[in-house]
Parts: structure tokens; C-alpha cells; sequence
């Protein structure tokens, strides 16, 4: 019989519905039974596309006397981390405060008045090697509960402290020095700790497991924008980041046969990836592509950002223009008939030697060298501890496209097109394969990630469907996810259903963001409407006017025991950092909301907040140091005068969109509502006309403008380092 999550929409809770485990949603319902039965929660947050969250609900939560226990001495909650990432950040910072490190599935045990007193990640569901089992971990908690009540209490207390205390000191820092000399140093520390752990031999950074952290990435290529790529810092910025994503691009974390990337690599080399594929990583790792081309004209930074849209529009388009959030790492398991026999990690992406000739006939061979096929499998032991991946292999780009083809005696052009016909065979051969669960929620911060991605696409490589996509996509969010009346975002959409929760502040951060690019893209005023007029709600909502920064929830929610302030840019970048480069981006335009408050002065109220973490270890942080070159540096303005649907409109904006550098906000001026409306708010762009009847540039820094160009050459001179 289902229990109460066959209720729910989540993807993650519905997977949990026939658990023989009396799960319910995280809530009022839940809070009140374990006051009312005095009994303790067990608190279990994932996400439906998680393999060590499979690995303990097969083991544990599918298991009838593991059931029995926790229904007899607990009050059982699910949560889906991606619905309710304001929950999932309370206690996972337990857990690592605790246990000195943290990961899902995260496992929390709370007094029914949400105080957490023990936690951890994954248990086994038997004693291993001196760690206790799942089962006798709870029977231990159950009878604390029962003879030990008072200490459990304590110790709820004190972790409640301790953690109040963490989050009240966060970022903040007893220090005179001027923004721009700490501002320096971190830049400087940045990115010696970058180059001093950089790994020469597989790109990267540290060791094994390896994640594409897409913010690291971000820094250095700022670093290179600021320095210039012909000088010392910057050639050697550009050297770790390029070389960073060429190896990822060659490893088994790039899907060489559908596109786009996994979720991170066990080992140090890139070979054996965790096979699931988050929409969030897909964004970011594009808009790294999409700067590395702008820095190096390499168009094989424009394909790999081509390869990383193409999946995404190819298999996680939802109906009506959003993205889904995820692809498994685990995939059904099918036999010769077709019958699906179990799951494994990964077993939708790696191919046998057998199966590869089935595929391709002739052309095996060709494949098997170019991505490095054995007869036993390529997967070394070591890394395949559970055996699931024995005998098969991960496409890797073994050799570049020039060896190959002077090994099967090909010019480059054949071999290009021959290595075309390979993936496009072995995708269609994939197709017939069980595909893995797809997480089909749509959420507003990684579909605002996304638009970001496909808007700066557009204007990098300028295919109009990039545009096109990333329109629709605001669009969806606009009808379906937000809330015009109140102004309020919603978290998450599956199915034509809204869920009920209400946005946090990466919603509004990262959606902000995209409205920002969007502007830019298609030069259409209502994105920059809706960016000021959310950032408003945003600041309402989430600003911390004593300490400054933002909340990471809103404050009504009194479940959510202590308000955090995100302050690590992970595998998506803290809202803080965001809305910092948000804020100075409206600054370039507006002095001031309509309130009167200045953006720029709270995009450096944002930076001061976090200057503890940001000086003390720049690493933590690296999304929010790009942000500290809006605070200092100029404000940089290209403003196109003209029709933006005209071609010598275009023809100008497509060198704005081209070029690297110091950031410059662009818009146009019109000669209709949307200048007249830029206008209101900063006067200055009102007098901006073309001239000769031809669409004009106006490069403009600290709002003195050189002489307005009509020519690409006059604008490609103008927007040159040094002029």
C-alpha cells in the first residue's frame, strides 16, 4: 500500500511511494505526528537521479524489517533536495559541521521540534568493517531516545548553536583595508591556488574524484579578460582553463555519442564518470565553452558548446519551452528479449567490443582506436568496485582526430566526417537501449542557467535558434512559474502542475541573470523589465539589511530553523555571488530602484558581507571575485542606435557579442518604447540616435562616449585592448 508520497509530484518522493517505510512529506502533518506519538524524525534528503540514494532505498527503505524499525521508533520525512534546497542547506550543514563532510543521500535524526542530534550520508544495511550498519544505527538512536532523552536534547541544542553562531559570523570581517587592495589579493591568492593545484598531467584541479566546477573556470577566464590574454597571468589563466575543459572534453565525463556531460569523475584522469547528467551542469560548462572561444577564436570551444546544446535541446526539452532537471546515473538493464533484468550505473553509455561491431560493421575498428575500445573493457578494476562496468568500456577521445586519421590513411576532412558517421550510428543504436530516469520537474534556477546559456550562445555564435530557445524558456518560467499578481517566482513545474513552494533566492538570482543576458541578446527591453522589477522582489524578500547578502530562504517559513547565507560557489554558485554581479550589472545602467536605493552600493554591500570568506580563501568563491570586477573597475557601455531587427543593427552586435574583455552592458536605443523607458531611468541614452540613417555604436566608459561608429571595422578598433 502506497504511503503518503503518492501524494506528491516530485520525482524523488514518487520513487519512495511503495517504500514499506511510512515516509511522509516534509511538513506541518509530519511535524505535528512526531510531537504527538514523542517520537524522534528521521530526516532522509536526495534527489531522484542519485545513485548512492538508489543504493540505500533498494538496501534499506525497500527492506520490510529495516521498515519495521523506523515505523516503530520514528517519524520517517523525505525530501527532494532540488524542491527544497532551503531544507537540504540547514542540515547538511549539520552533518558537515558534525561529521566533516557531507553528501546524499544525507540522513538526519531530529527532536520532533526539528533540532538535529545525529546525522550522516549513506549506511549500509549491515556492520562493514567496523562501520555500523543502518539497522543498528537506528536501534541505537531508538533506545538514546527511550533512556537518553535528555542528552539527545542537549546535544539538539547545542548543534543548533553552534550552527546560529557559524551562520551570524559568516563572511563578515573586522578590517579597514580598502576594497580594491583586498580585492587584489584575492585575484592574486585565486589564482595561485589554482596554478599550485592544477593537475598538468589530466587537467583539472586536485585529485580524484574530479568535478567540473564551472565557477573555477569562470575566475580564470575573468583573470584573463582583466590581465589581457598576451600577458604573462593571463596566458597562464588561459592555459589551466583551456586545458581543463579540452581534457574534460577527451574523457569519459563527456558523453562523445549524446552530448553534453556527467555529473564528475572518480578518478584523477576523467575516465570513469558518475554517470548522471544535471541540466545545471550543462548551462555552466556551455557558457565556459562559449568564453574560451570568445578568448581564443578555437573553434573547438564552439563546437563543445555546440555538442552540450544539442543534448540539452535534444533530451531534456520539456513541453512549451523549459528544460528537465536530470538524467540518472543509474539505467535499466535489458536482456537479448528486451526484458528489463535489473539496473546498473551507467549501462545506457558503455559499449562491449561485440556491441560496437554489431553497430558499426566496417567502421568498428575505426571507432575502437579513435575512442580507445578494449577486448576486456577499459575500465581499470580499481575503479569499478561493484564490477558493474567489467568487460565493457567508456568512449574516451584516446587520440585527436590528426593520428587517427593517419592511422587509417584518411585527410583530416574524411576522417572528420567518417568519425560523424560513427557517432551518429552509435547514437541510433543507443536509442534502442532502456534510456535512464529522467528527472522530468523543471526547475527555475537551473532553466534560468540554461537561458543564460543559450542567449550567450546566440550572441557568441549567432544561430537564431539559441535566441529562440532561450525566449521560449523565459517565456515558460513567465507563464508558468511565476506569480504576475504578487511578483513571486515558484520553485518547480512538473506535468502542467506548479508546485506549491515559492522561490528561494538562487531563483531569483540565477533568473535575474538570464533576463540580464537575455537583454543582451535580443536587445528586447520587457527581459530588463522583468530583471528590475524581480530584483525588487528579490531584495524584499531575501536581503539581510543588518549584515548584508542574501538570505538563501525567505523568513515566513518557521520549519526552516536558521536562515543561511550560502557562501560557497559549488556545483551551482552561491545566490550571493550572483545577485552581487546582478546588482553592479543593473548599476551600469540605473543609478537607483525605485525605492532609491542605489545598485550599485548594494552590489558592494553583497561583496563586503562575504570579504571574510572571499580574502581568507578565494577558491570558496570564485563566481563572487568575477564579481569584484563590476565593483572596481569602469563602468563600460556599448549602446546600438537603430532597428534591431536590421541587419547593419545586427552586423554591429554580433562584434559586441565576439569580443572578450572587460565586461561591457549593452542595449539599444530604439527610437521607441524601449529607449524611451532606458531613458526615464538613465537620461543619457535618450540623446543616442543613428546617424546617416545607418545603425550607430556608442562605446561609452564611466558615461563619456567616444565618437558614435557606424562600420564593424570602426566598432571591431574601438572594443580592441587599449583604445
Amino acid at each position: 500500500m502506497p504511503n503518503a508520497l503518492a501524494r506528491e509530484t516530485s520525482p524523488y518522493l514518487l520513487q519512495h511511494a511503495d517504500n514499506p517505510v511510512d515516509w511522509m512529506p516534509w511538513g506541518d502533518a509530519a511535524f505535528e505526528r512526531a510531537r504527538r506519538e514523542d517520537k524522534p524524525i528521521f530526516l532522509s534528503i536526495g534527489y531522484s537521479t542519485c545513485h548512492w540514494c538508489h543504493v540505500m532505498a533498494h538496501e534499506s527503505f525497500e527492506s520490510d524489517a529495516t521498515a519495521a524499525l523506523l515505523n516503530e521508533h520514528f517519524i520517517s520525512i523525505k525530501v527532494d533536495r532540488e524542491e527544497r534546497p532551503d531544507v537540504d542547506r540547514v542540515y547538511m550543514a549539520y552533518v558537515q559541521t558534525m561529521t566533516g563532510h557531507g553528501g546524499w543521500p544525507l540522513s538526519a535524526w531530529l527532536t520532533p521540534d526539528l533540532k538535529p542530534f545525529y546525522g550522516g550520508t549513506y549506511y549500509p544495511p549491515e556492520d562493514r568493517h567496523g562501520r555500523a550498519g543502518f539497522p543498528t544505527v537506528l536501534r541505537a538512536i531508538a533506545r538514546g531516545w527511550r533512556e537518553e532523552r535528555v542528552k539527545l536534547v542537549a546535544e539538539g541544542e547545542r548543534a543548533l548553536g553552534l550552527l546560529r553562531a557559524r551562520a551570524e559570523g559568516a563572511g563578515r570581517a573586522e578590517t579597514s583595508e580598502p576594497l580594491v587592495e583586498a580585492a587584489g589579493r584575492a585575484f592574486e591568492e585565486g589564482f595561485r591556488h589554482y596554478h599550485e593545484s592544477f593537475d598538468a598531467r589530466n587537467g583539472g584541479f586536485g585529485g580524484a574524484p574530479k568535478f567540473p566546477r564551472a565557477s573555477n573556470l569562470a575566475f580564470l577566464l575573468r583573470v584573463v579578460a582583466l590581465q589581457g590574454a598576451a600577458s604573462e597571468l593571463g596566458a597562464e589563466a588561459m592555459r589551466l582553463a583551456t586545458s581543463t575543459l579540452r581534457a574534460m572534453a577527451r574523457g569519459g565525463i563527456h558523453d562523445h555519442v549524446g552530448g553534453g556531460f556527467h555529473r564528475y569523475s572518480v578518478d584523477e584522469g576523467w575516465l570513469v564518470p558518475h554517470f548522471e547528467k544535471m541540466l545545471y551542469d550543462q548551462a555552466q560548462i556551455a557558457v565556459n565553452c562559449l568564453e574560451a572561444r570568445q578568448a581564443t577564436g578555437d573553434e573547438r570551444y564552439a563546437w563543445l558548446a555546440r555538442d552540450i546544446l544539442g543534448y540539452v535541446s535534444r533530451d531534456l526539452a520539456a513541453p512549451g519551452g523549459g528544460f528537465f532537471t536530470a538524467e540518472d546515473a543509474d539505467s535499466p538493464v535489458a536482456d537479448s528479449t528486451g526484458a528489463i533484468t535489473g539496473h546498473a550505473e551507467g549501462a545506457f553509455y558503455v559499449w562491449t567490443p561485440a556491441e560496437l561491431r554489431t553497430a558499426l560493421a566496417d567502421d568498428a575498428e575505426f571507432a575502437a582506436w579513435h575512442f580507445g575500445v578494449e577486448e576486456q573493457g577499459n575500465v581499470p578494476a580499481q575503479l569499478d568496485p561493484q564490477g558493474e562496468l567489467r568487460g565493457r568500456n567508456i568512449l574516451v577521445q584516446r587520440r585527436g582526430l590528426a593520428e587517427t586519421a593517419r592511422q587509417f590513411g584518411l585527410d583530416p576532412e574524411a576522417a572528420n566526417d567518417r568519425l560523424l558517421s560513427v557517432v551518429e550510428r552509435l547514437r541510433s543504436a543507443r536509442a534502442r537501449r532502456p534510456r535512464p530516469h529522467l528527472d522530468d520537474k523543471v526547475l527555475t534556477s537551473c532553466n534560468a542557467l540554461m537561458i543564460s546559456a543559450f542567449a550567450r550562445a546566440y550572441r557568441v555564435l549567432g544561430d537564431a535558434e539559441y535566441l529562440a530557445t532561450a525566449t521560449a524558456a523565459a517565456d515558460f518560467i513567465a507563464r508558468e512559474l511565476h506569480d504576475g499578481n504578487r511578483g513571486v517566482l515558484f520553485r518547480s513545474w512538473r506535468q502542467g502542475v506548479r508546485a506549491l513552494t515559492e522561490g528561494f533566492a538562487e531563483d531569483y538570482a540565477f533568473l535575474i541573470q538570464a533576463l540580464l543576458d537575455l537583454h543582451e541578446a535580443s536587445f528586447e527591453v520587457r527581459w530588463l523589465q522583468w530583471a528590475v522589477w524581480l530584483q525588487a522582489k528579490m531584495d524584499e524578500l531575501f536581503w539581510d539589511e543588518a549584515a548584508g547578502g542574501y538570505f538563501n530562504s525567505p523568513g515566513w517559513d518557521t520549519s526552516i530553523m536558521i536562515r543561511l547565507k550560502e557562501d560557497y560557489d559549488g556545483a551551482e554558485p552561491a545566490p550571493s555571488s550572483v545577485a552581487a554581479l546582478n546588482l553592479l550589472r543593473l548599476g551600469a545602467w540605473f543609478e537607483a530602484d525605485s525605492g532609491g536605493r542605489s545598485y550599485r552600493e548594494r552590489g558592494r554591500r553583497v561583496l563586503e558581507a562575504f570579504r571574510d570568506t572571499w580574502s581568507r580563501a578565494p577558491q570558496a568563491m570564485p563566481q563572487m571575485l568575477c564579481a569584484l570586477e563590476l565593483a572596481l573597475e569602469p563602468a563600460r557601455h556599448v549602446v546600438i542606435a537603430g532597428d534591431p531587427r536590421a541587419e547593419d543593427f545586427q552586423a554591429l552586435a554580433r562584434v559586441v557579442g565576439a569580443k572578450f574583455g572587460p565586461y561591457r552592458a549593452v542595449a539599444a536605443a530604439d527610437g521607441g518604447e524601449g529607449q524611451a523607458w532606458l531613458a526615464a531611468r538613465a537620461p543619457w541614452i535618450g540623446a543616442m540616435v543613428p546617424i546617416g540613417g545607418r545603425a550607430t555604436a556608442y562605446v561609452c566608459e564611466e558615461f563619456s562616449c567616444q565618437a558614435p561608429v557606424t562600420l564593424s571595422a570602426d566598432l571591431e578598433r574601438l572594443l580592441s585592448p587599449g583604445s
